[in-house]
């Protein structure tokens, strides 16, 4: 997903706002620097799944290539699903 940074800045606003309200957590220090942190936690994240993503399609497309003609067969998108699945478990990334 591609986020304009003023979207993510909204987005980790919101996310403190909501953690603040609901007493979840305790505010410290300029409320600026924490949502901050949060917008760059977010756009870390995005930048993972996006390098996830890439390398997914990678492997997928090595892995048809190198099945030949027996590829025809594949639902493309289910493979890349597990592929992609796959990789966010050894990388410890949530989807």
């Amino acid at each position: 997903m591609k986020l304009k940074q003023e979207q993510i800045q909204r987005l980790a606003g919101k996310v403190y706002n909501d953690l603040s309200t609901n007493a979840l957590i305790i505010p410290r220090g300029e409320s600026a620097k924490v949502v901050d942190a949060i917008a760059r936690v977010i756009t870390q994240n995005f930048a993972a799944e996006q390098s996830l993503e890439r390398d997914a399609e990678r492997l997928l497309d090595e892995t048809i290539a190198a099945m030949g003609r027996g590829a025809a067969e594949i639902d493309r998108r289910r493979m890349l699903k597990m592929i992609k699945d796959k990789l966010a478990k050894e990388r410890k990334i949530v989807l």
